[in-house]
Formats: structure tokens, sequence, C-alpha cells
């Protein structure tokens, strides 16, 4: 009995590995993003770098970081990282937004989702030809995101954050983001589909559309008439942290519910996020509490940079060895900005800046990276959707796109200033 006691204590515990790995993860990002924001780029980018080159040392046999990379523990952190950031996106907008946002950013979202999705594809059919029509199905939809983030930033860095053309952007953003997950769960569901049946049936296609917009708009339907109620009776509980509490069980719930119909549990988390407003929750705020998304804040701060490190230490840099992959990286980088200006061509507004606004559609950032690390968990006949090679090279899509947007953005901008009398 005593030397079992004795084994318990000396057996480490096994958190003891994930406490180290979020310290690394941790202390790079903040280091990644701090040097990224010096250089007058967005924090993801310096955290994408850095875990890059940690998994390329980990790579030549530095110790440590190799099962950082691999741990299961890390890896679900990361993934809760993600199903609260897009929380937090969903949050920064609202159903009656969506619908105000009127025709020309509704053209613009369309045209910035159909465009990148079929070069893409085009892209995975010329240059992959042997991968099938999935894993092109998958490039594509890799492609139709837009990280609204880096754009909204340089906005405001510039000071216009409240023209016309951030107006257009801010509002296509957010119906690109639905249109984007709906694609998504589509992509997704064909893919889980042929893995199990072994084939393409276009009926279940469609009815994995059907399912997609059923959920979102079901759940946006039900969520705004059932959510200020159930935020009105947690309110009448007097305890700390129940706003927080609230707020993340309404997310996950939804990113359950999302992931029990055959859905992307960040379909759910975005879902929530767009049904949640300030007056559901003012009975908390009226109490001189802090509004919801303050509170989702600091988790983002903390579990976002995880996944990001994360998706770059995934990033092996010895497949660009071959000129095939260095081609198709180069190749989605074409795709990925030309699809996105083909939004300039959904601007019917008078006094909107074409350019601008297809610039500003362009950078992919997290949304693209959440999308090909969800690739990366998918496959036919145990051969995956997306290898190194195929992630690496999308991966340095949206290092480049999200590198050349603030630039191209500021370049845009002051050209239309100095254009006007």
């Amino acid at each position: 009995m005593n030397s079992m006691v004795a084994l318990a204590f000396l057996a480490p515990d096994p958190v003891t590995s994930l406490m180290l790995g979020l310290a690394i993860l941790l202390m790079a990002a903040k280091i990644g993003g701090h040097a990224a924001v010096r250089l007058g780029q967005p924090a993801v980018l310096g955290e994408l770098v850095v875990g890059i080159v940690l998994g390329n040392l980990a790579l030549v046999g530095v110790p440590g970081l190799a099962q950082i990379t691999h741990d299961p523990m890390v890896d679900m952190i990361a993934r809760l990282g993600v199903i609260i950031l897009l929380f937090e996106v969903g949050l920064e907008s609202t159903v009656g937004e969506m619908l105000r946002v009127g025709r020309t950013a509704l053209s613009v979202a369309a045209l910035g989702v159909l465009a990148p999705f079929a070069l893409g594809w085009g892209v995975g059919a010329l240059l992959l030809p042997d991968s099938g029509p999935y894993v092109h199905a998958f490039l594509g939809a890799t492609l139709c995101a837009t990280s609204v983030g880096i754009t909204a930033r340089v906005f405001q860095d510039l000071g216009h954050s409240k023209s016309a053309e951030a107006r257009v952007i801010l509002g296509a953003a957010v119906i690109d983001d639905v249109l984007g997950l709906v694609i998504l769960a589509v992509v997704t569901g064909m893919i889980t589909r042929a893995d199990v049946s072994g084939g393409f049936s276009a009926v279940a296609v469609l009815a994995v559309l059907a399912k997609a917009i059923v959920f979102l708009v079901g759940s946006l339907v039900l969520g705004v008439l059932l959510s200020p109620r159930i935020f009105s009776t947690a309110s009448r509980i007097r305890a700390r942290g129940v706003l927080l509490a609230t707020g993340l069980s309404f997310c996950f719930l939804l990113s359950w519910a999302a992931g029990a119909v055959g859905l992307a549990p960040i379909v759910g988390a975005f879902a929530a996020g767009l049904i949640l407003e300030d007056v559901h929750y003012r009975g908390f705020v009226a109490r001189d509490e802090r509004a919801l998304g303050e509170l989702v804040r600091p988790l983002v701060d903390f579990l976002a940079p995880v996944f990001f490190v994360l998706m770059g230490m995934r990033t092996d840099l010895r497949v660009f060895a071959e000129p095939s992959v260095l081609g198709l990286a180069a190749a989605l980088v074409v795709a990925a900005v030309i699809g996105k200006q083909a939004c300039a061509l959904g601007v019917f507004q008078a006094g909107v800046d074409r350019w601008s606004v297809g610039l500003g559609m362009i950078p992919r950032g997290e949304v693209g990276l959440i999308f090909a690390n969800i690739g990366l968990s998918l496959s036919i006949g145990g051969r995956p959707i997306m290898d190194a090679a195929t992630f690496s090279a999308v991966v340095v899509m949206v290092l480049v796109t999200t590198l050349v947007t603030p630039p191209a953005l500021k370049w845009s901008l002051a050209r239309r200033a100095a254009s006007r009398p």
C-alpha cells in the first residue's frame, strides 16, 4: 500500500506537460505579436510566423517542441480558442445589422465568396488533378474567408472607420462570414458522407446545404426570441461571473447543436454571437457590470494565440523544397487576391471607391486558418483531405494576403483622398 502511494506521488501529473506547452506558446505568441505590431502588421501575423519558426525548430530536433505540436490537450485548448474567437466575432455584429447593410454589401459579399471559391477549385483542379474534387472544393472554401478585423484596424488607424468604404466592407464581411460558413458546412458534409459511403450524391449535397441554412436561420430566429428571456432570468442570480457563464453556455450549446446536426461547431458559435445584443443583458449592465464582449475578450486573448501559434507549428517549410508546392502556394495567392477583386463589381453605391473595397476584402487571416485546420481533420478512405504540403501552401496564402492588405489599402485610400477636390 505504501509503495502504491509513493508511486502516485512520483508519477508526473499529466497537466505538467500542458503547462509547459502553454507557457511556451503564450510567450512566443506575445513576442511574435509585438514584433508584427512594431512593423505595422496585425499581431496575428506575428503569432503565425513565430509558430512556423518553432514548428520547424522541432523538425530539426529541438527538444520539447515536437511534443507540443502533437499534444492532444494543447490541440483541444486551441479548438476551444477558435470556438470563443468565432463567438466574439459574432458579438461584434447583430442580426439587425445584417438586415440593414443594403444591396451593395450583399452583392459585394456574394461575389467575394463565389469568385474565390471558383478560382480555388480551379487551382486545385489544375495543380492537384489527382487529388479529386473534394480537395478542390475544400481549397475553394478556404479562399472564401475574409478577416475583417485586419481591414477594420487599418481603417481605424487611418481615421476612415466611418467612411462609406468601411461601412460597405464591414457589412459585407459579416455576410461573407455567414456564406463562407455555409459553404464550409456543405463541403465538410460532402467529404464526411463520401468517407462513409464512398461516393458523391447530389441529393446528399442539397441535404447538407438545406441543413446548414435551416440551422443558421432557425438558430437565429429562435435565439432572438429566447435569448432576452434567458438573460433576463440569469440577471436575477446574485453571483459573480453570471453574465460570462450564461453567454459562454449559450455559445457552447449552439456549438454542440451545430456539431450534433453534422455542421462545424464554429457555425453555432458564430450564430450565438450574432444573436446576442447589448439589450439582451441590459439587466447586468444596469448594475454596472461590463458588457459581454468585454468579458469574453480576455479569454480570446488567452486562447486564440494558442491556436495561431499551433497552426504555424504545423507548417512544414521542408515541403517548399518541391517546386510544385511553391507553385501551389503562388497560385493560391493569386487566386485569393483576384477572387476578392471581383467584389468591386458589386459596388453600386455612389461615392464608394471600388478599389478600396476590393483590396479591403483580401486578407484571410484567422478565418482562413480555421478553415484549413478543419481540413486537417477530414479524410476519405484514410487519405487526408489536406496533407502537409497543401496545408503549408494555404498558410503561405494566409500570410501573404494578410501582409499585403494594410499597405495596399493605405495606398488606395490615399489615392482616393488625393483625387477628391
